[in-house]
């Protein structure tokens, strides 16, 4: 059994059912709000280190799908400070256990990293089938309502 940290979304069909299987699998979930979180470029990047920061994206995000914000033109910190500004610019869900975190949730990695019940993966109907075209499993696509647009401080403007 693994205590894990996971930052998701609440209101996340997704997130909830990736819970209910580490759940089921015998771990204990600390659930934290993804989108409240005061996060920091630093305590981010240690979820990304190693990835693309194209990876690093939730691609159903509001700026990703109107091409306000291109992931494969932003460099490591502008990526970063954006995620810092809006959140939901984040791929979900973020997992930490002791010292190791993982970003999205396939359940052969998180299978072979902290253990899942076969079972529970049936009973959760969450699917271990990958999309080939795109190396994403389709558990860590976004498939939850959008957010709310939010305006900031700085102008008005919006990444939401």
């Amino acid at each position: 059994m693994a205590i894990v940290t996971f930052y998701g979304k609440p209101d996340c069909i997704n997130n909830t059912r990736q819970k209910a299987l580490l759940q089921a699998s015998g771990h204990h979930v600390i659930a934290r709000d993804l989108l409240i979180e005061p996060w920091t470029p630093e305590q981010l990047y240690l979820f990304f280190a190693g990835l693309p920061v194209t990876q690093w994206f939730n691609p159903t995000a509001r700026a990703i799908t109107t091409g306000l914000v291109l992931p494969a033109q932003l460099n490591i910190e502008i990526a970063l400070d954006l995620m810092v500004i809006d959140p939901g610019l984040i791929r979900r869900p973020l997992l930490q256990v002791a010292d190791q975190r993982q970003v999205g949730f396939d359940p052969d990695i998180i299978a072979r990293w902290i253990g899942l019940s076969t079972t529970a993966l049936v009973k959760t109907g969450i699917s271990k089938t990958r999309i080939s075209k795109t190396g994403i499993s389709p558990t860590d696509l976004t498939l939850c309502p959008k957010a709310p647009v939010r305006s900031f401080a700085t102008g008005g403007a919006s990444l939401a």
